[in-house]
């Protein structure tokens, strides 16, 4: 018996039998022999982490654009947050971590540069719509390793489709990422927001923090055990008293921070400078050469769109530099 067999043998033994059992997968688009080693979404997890849009999250914006210190989140970071919270509730729930872990790794690698400003700019100007969850699980399938993707496992694909709204996942553990992707942003946002000087844990209301506790560790803690407790017979639920302290908790964030005029005032400037660049890339020549390829199959437009979506906030705003900022002529 290989490794990932005695796994699999495992999961039959120690699971809930609401898990998605790893040897049940409804498989790849591209059939692979099996490895010996890992386990269907255990490879899944290690070709998220290995290529090369999982890397770019480190410089791709959360809340803040680029902002100065060094203790903000980036794309990067709030998704190993979530990580974090739905390996924890899967383990505790007894169902497939593995699975968990790659679904919440893989989910914001469709992300644009300048968070949900530059998604914004781009569901303004690509024909039919730009959502960063559909972009992530095009990056698996086409745009990765030169055309081929990272042919993963169709629960993978679908847990990172269905990770914000609309329709739930397929599996119990697509469904924890959805919530641990809410707990993670919600609660990692207001430490970033009193960072930057905008509230204090003081300004959140009295019937919110009484519920869910008044430091970031508190509410988490409280989160995650209303999860795990109040989860039972496939279905994955807090209890209604935390929930609605929860709605309320983003609910005040809504109003304090993501419309709040400071935190926002430089994102004024991200559709012009995404549409900018989206007109520039759809003249001849100006994509790069692994773009072309994409242009012919699905059009310039759509090449532009994944090519943009595919920036780090630091490079999109250099190539805009470099096209229309003038530079010092030296002699």
């Amino acid at each position: 018996m290989t490794v990932s067999e005695r796994t699999m043998q495992l999961e039959e033994q120690i699971f809930s039998p609401y898990a998605a059992l790893s040897k049940n997968t409804q498989g790849r688009d591209v059939p692979e022999e099996e490895c010996d080693l890992r386990a269907p979404y255990q490879r899944d997890r290690d070709r998220i982490i290995h290529c090369k849009s999982f890397r770019r999250l480190k410089h791709k914006t959360q809340v803040f654009l680029s902002p100065e210190g060094d203790h903000y989140r980036t794309r990067l970071t709030h998704t190993l947050e979530v990580s974090q919270i739905a390996r924890t509730i899967a383990r505790a729930l007894r169902l497939n971590e593995d699975l968990t872990e790659a679904i919440s790794l893989g989910h914001d690698l469709g992300h644009t540069p300048f968070g949900h400003a530059g998604e914004r700019a781009l569901n303004e100007l690509f024909p039919g719509g730009f959502r960063h969850y559909e972009q992530s699980v095009r990056i698996v399938e086409k745009l990765e390793k030169n055309g081929r993707g990272l042919n993963l496992t169709a629960e993978v694909r679908n847990g990172i489709l269905c990770h914000t709204k609309g329709t739930e996942a397929s599996t119990l553990e697509g469904r924890i990422v959805r919530l641990a992707d809410r707990i993670a942003y919600i609660n990692h946002d207001i430490d970033d927001a009193e960072r930057a000087g905008m509230l204090t844990e003081n300004n959140i209301p009295n019937d919110i923090t009484s519920v869910l506790g008044g430091r970031r560790s508190e509410r988490i803690d409280t989160l995650v055990h209303s999860v795990i407790e109040n989860s039972q017979n496939g279905i994955i639920q807090m209890d209604s008293t935390i929930q609605e302290a929860f709605d309320r908790l983003h609910d005040f964030m809504y109003e304090y921070v993501y419309l709040n005029p400071f935190a926002k005032s430089e994102e004024k400037k991200v559709p012009h400078l995404i549409g900018t660049l989206y007109d520039y890339l759809q003249v001849s020549g100006h994509l790069p050469e692994d773009l072309q390829r994409i242009a012919e199959q699905d059009g310039i437009k759509r090449a532009a769109c994944d090519y943009i979506a595919g920036m780090t906030d630091h490079f999109a705003i250099q190539l805009f530099q470099n096209i229309y900022v003038p530079k010092s002529w030296n002699i």
